[in-house]
């Protein structure tokens, strides 16, 4: 048998040592003391949040003279020439956005098999679906909110798109 205070000594010195396993023998009894190095040397941890990244497509309004006012409308008109097969040919056509509400895919249709809801040059009239934007596999309708002409369709199917991006340009 094992006295007590060899026991408590044994231990003092066990925890105040570098050893971290040790098997005694005495006497016909076996003892075993282990340090659990987990709670004792382990560093704290420290978690780092990084907030999502995210990318927007809104477009940035050209510089005005001081003296003139620009509408949204101007502020569209591109900064550097388009390709030749599409120059507008009405440089005071203005167009209205239809932007994504949501981050999404992009689709065109209401099933690959059907006809799309629109295609270039299709009037519609506030309310119409334009098309859907899937996100958590729920199907959200995307509506007109003006009445016009569709002039673009800047998305091409099953694609993804950002938050505010533009999906369409109507002629008003």
């Amino acid at each position: 048998m094992i006295d007590i205070d060899y026991l408590k000594q044994l231990l003092d010195i066990f925890d105040h040592s570098s050893v971290n396993d040790m098997k005694i023998e005495k006497e016909g009894t076996a003892i075993r003391l282990t340090k659990n190095l987990k709670r004792e040397n382990a560093e704290p941890t420290t978690l780092h949040y990084a907030p999502p990244a995210i990318s927007s497509h809104v477009a940035t309004p050209l510089p005005t003279s001081p003296t003139t006012t620009a509408t949204p409308e101007e502020n569209l008109t591109p900064s550097s020439p388009e390709p030749s097969g599409e120059q507008r040919d009405d440089a005071d056509t203005s167009y209205h956005e239809i932007c994504s509400p949501i981050v999404g895919t992009f689709y065109r249709a209401p099933s690959p098999e059907a006809d799309s809801f629109v295609e270039v040059g299709t009037e519609v009239s506030a309310g119409d679906v334009l098309c859907i934007v899937e996100a958590m596999k729920l199907m959200n309708e995307i509506e007109s909110d003006v009445s016009g002409r569709i002039a673009k369709i800047l998305i091409e199917n099953a694609q993804p798109v950002e938050y505010n991006q533009v999906l369409f340009l109507i002629e008003q």
